[in-house]
């Protein structure tokens, strides 16, 4: 996904609101979306339909673990609270702030580093000792500020703060969505929506992490931008233009040589941004347009 088309359709969002004064109901919708998520690719039992009564309708569901009830309530409190951090920086004690709010009650070592070596299931890497955590996390902070003050592009930059922090795996458990939380506060304090990571996304971005391991982030980073690319859709179909209503992509054969088959085919492979519902893709003439200057060719 070319940064250039991200770049366009983040400036026409922020052209109709700022992040900040999306309606309430909208916030919601995000957080349940964004805590479905990234419970549910840890093994959280609790479906997207279990997440919307509980949340939005405020309703209880039953038969689910009560550990996976309030790791929901929880992590989508700490992720609408994200608007209240975006004035202050992003430190060490951030991750422990948010390590204690998703697992209060759930994990007596929440808000605590780990004291134990940890292995990541399915990776042939194994994270520091526990006694480098601490003077990892302090460099990791460090690190992104002194990125942040340079100037990197904010991207890659998220790219590289998430998977550094993965990789010290500073918890004894709960690394990923704190490591998520810290991403999703990276992009709004630079005032990109946050990204969501869903069931289907998983497997690309476990070995997105895992490259990473390698010194190779260029799949993390494109895993991410088509992640943002959905964000930036979906934020725009709800607040902005007709130019932005999601459309199934046979709409768009009318407007050039290609089929909804090629069209397909492009977004799958992240270079036109598109939203999958109900197995068939979906873009906004913004977005094709865009596609059409900068990728697409006829």
């Amino acid at each position: 996904m070319k940064e250039d088309i991200l770049e366009s359709l983040r400036r026409s969002l922020l052209t109709r609101t700022p992040l900040e004064a999306l309606p309430d109901e909208i916030w919601k919708r995000v957080g349940v979306l964004n805590t479905w998520g990234t419970n549910a690719i840890e093994g959280n039992t609790l479906t997207r339909r279990d997440v919307e009564r509980l949340l939005l309708q405020g309703r209880s569901v039953g038969n689910r673990p009560l550990n996976d009830v309030l790791e929901t309530i929880q992590h989508e409190r700490a992720f609408r609270g994200l608007s209240s951090r975006l004035k202050a920086p992003i430190r060490m004690v951030t991750a422990l702030e948010f390590h204690e709010e998703v697992f209060h009650g759930i994990d007596p070592e929440a808000g605590m580093w780990r004291r134990v070596t940890v292995f990541i299931q399915g990776s042939n890497y194994t994270p520091p000792r526990a006694e480098a955590v601490v003077p990892m996390m302090t460099e990791w902070e460090q690190g992104y500020h002194q990125r942040e003050v340079t100037g990197d592009p904010i991207l890659p930059l998220g790219a590289w703060m998430h998977h550094r922090f993965e990789s010290i795996h500073p918890f004894g458990d709960g690394n990923g969505r704190v490591g998520r939380l810290l991403l999703n506060l990276h992009y709004l304090k630079h005032s990109w929506p946050p990204v969501h990571i869903l069931p289907p996304d998983r497997d690309r971005y476990l070995d997105a992490l895992e490259a990473g391991h390698s010194g190779d982030l260029s799949g993390l980073e494109e895993f991410l931008r088509g992640a943002m690319s959905r964000s930036l859709l979906d934020l725009l179909n709800l607040v902005g233009t007709a130019k932005d209503e999601l459309r199934p992509l046979p709409h768009f054969e009318q407007e050039g040589p290609h089929s909804a088959k090629y069209l397909a085919l492009r977004a799958g492979q992240g270079e036109l941004p598109a939203i999958k519902r109900s197995r068939v893709w979906h873009t906004s003439e913004r977005a094709f347009a865009l596609y059409r200057e900068l990728v697409g060719r006829g």
